[in-house]
């Protein structure tokens, strides 16, 4: 066969076709779904042909692979070769225990991200030359939203507003204009060579299934195709937004809890607090749900409390308050206002302005669950940076995240490095190796001894954290910490 297993990920099934038989090999990672599509296409395959009576379709985990099965694939060696051709010579040198003798070797290992600057925040004035650039080649933008089995067109008022337990298809079209020809005489700016792309991107929230995905390509996908000649998919979750897809939104990107005209529990509207903030860029402006609770707020901040009333005859009627933080720039406070006008305000809302210490105690403090301690400074995001510590290249290797990371790239089968300016936290998955514990561990020493040398007025301490049960000194670096995933069973 002469096949390499170099792109035998985790997460995928591959499936082995022999003259006789057919192997399907799942990954640890491969979801429930498309395992049984494999085993569907399995039996396909295995009844397209005659075959032998002792002719078998062979299901196998990833790690119990055959001897058989592995003699299909080149380079499949095991963690340590055995070589049954060892010389007396050889036995002394490197002595019979072969385990032992690789413990003692040099382990290869790629650190260089620990020691490069952070990543610094992008000026607001080169963030608004790129979101102009975007959306003058944006010619029109037309939304739908995922509602039982189909996509229906949004409605346009709620353009910008997102659910997590939704999906969303936004259809654009970009109108490119051509590079003229120096040699041509019609090279004269019209508009007559600009050429048209059209791009559909594909928005899933963080608690919402994968069928939309599936729903999507096997419908809306394939008569988009037919429309269009020009089609690229990109698909995106909840806080991985591309710059370019957040910009055509005007920093008005508004993320909810649940689901899209969710009935609520026993007929009462919930309190809704909602944060908002920008990760290394005004690009990255989002106004995230978060829990409605004191201790959640930062003075550094604007947020939005949208308190029901309770009795009302009209169930969307409600007070709005726009609370700003005393530490918060000017722009953000502007935003949030116009952010609750548009977006908050409507006939039957008392939409109030608030500055930090002017809350009325008998409904801001109240809806809150009372006053509370709470941040009243975040210098922290001057220093924040998190690295992803996997061996998933054949060797450990440290890899620094984006400055606009969120708690969804937290991954089970890796450890994560986050630095806050005063504490550096070693987050371990839940299903990482022991040796990537003691190799991130290592790595964690070296980047505080590192820090220790450039910022010497800014110590850091080392500490341990677990999934589920991180502190608020951790959680607070992550805008819209929530419940982490849980796996599809």
């Amino acid at each position: 066969m002469g096949e390499s297993r170099s792109d035998s990920f985790k997460k995928y099934i591959n499936l082995l076709v022999v003259s006789t038989s057919i192997c399907i090999r799942f990954g640890k990672k491969s979801s429930r779904l498309v395992r049984a599509a494999a085993v569907k296409l399995a039996q396909e395959l295995f009844n397209m042909v005659t075959r032998p009576p002792h002719a078998l379709v062979t299901r196998l985990q990833e790690g119990t692979e055959t001897q058989v099965f592995k003699t299909y694939f080149l380079g499949w060696d095991e963690v340590i070769a055995v070589d049954f051709t060892r010389t007396a010579e050889s036995v002394a040198r490197t002595g019979a225990d072969l385990a032992s003798w690789a413990k003692q070797q040099e382990t290869k290992a790629d650190l260089s991200a620990l020691f490069t600057p952070r990543q610094p925040s992008m000026p607001a004035a080169e963030s608004k030359t790129l979101a102009d650039e975007w959306n003058e080649d944006l010619e029109a933008m037309e939304a739908f939203v995922l509602e039982g089995r189909h996509f229906v067109r949004l409605p346009d008022h709620e353009l910008g507003v997102f659910h997590s337990c939704d999906c969303y298809v936004f259809l654009c079209r970009y109108v490119l204009p051509a590079e003229p020809e120096e040699d041509s005489p019609d090279a004269d700016g019209d508009d007559e060579g600009a050429s048209a792309a059209w791009v559909v991107y594909f928005w899933q929230g963080r608690r919402a299934p994968n069928m939309g995905w599936l729903t999507f390509t096997f419908g809306l996908e394939r008569k988009f195709k037919q429309l269009c000649r020009r089609l690229d998919v990109v698909r995106t979750h909840q806080q991985q937004e591309s710059l370019k897809f957040m910009a055509h939104f005007h920093r008005r990107f508004i993320i909810k809890d649940g689901k899209r005209n969710q009935k609520p529990e026993n007929g009462r509207q919930p309190v809704e607090l909602y944060e908002l903030r920008s990760n290394g860029s005004t690009l990255c402006t989002r106004l995230i749900q978060v829990k409605a609770d004191a201790s959640q707020l930062n003075s550094a901040f604007c947020y939005i409390l949208n308190v029901p009333l309770e009795g009302a005859h009209d169930t969307s009627s409600a007070i709005v308050y726009a609370w700003i933080g005393s530490q918060a720039d000017a722009d953000s406070a502007r935003l949030i206002e116009q952010i609750a006008e548009d977006k908050f305000n409507n006939p039957w809302v008392s939409l109030q302005v608030l500055t930090e210490g002017s809350e009325p105690d008998n409904f801001f403090w109240v809806a809150l669950g009372g006053r509370k301690p709470y941040d009243t400074d975040a210098s922290y995001l001057a220093y924040t940076r998190l690295f992803r510590c996997s061996n998933e290249k054949g060797y450990f290797t440290v890899s620094e995240k984006c400055t606009d990371f969120c708690q969804d790239d937290l991954a089970d089968d890796d450890i994560m490095i986050l630095d806050n300016g005063d504490q550096v936290f070693l987050w371990l998955g839940a299903k990482c190796s022991e040796v990537e514990i003691k190799l991130a561990y290592k790595s964690a020493q070296v980047y505080i001894q590192h820090m220790k040398t450039m910022q010497p007025e800014k110590p850091r301490k080392l500490f341990l954290t677990l999934k589920n049960k991180e502190s608020r000194r951790f959680t607070k670096c992550f805008h819209g910490w929530g419940e982490h995933k849980r796996p599809p069973e």
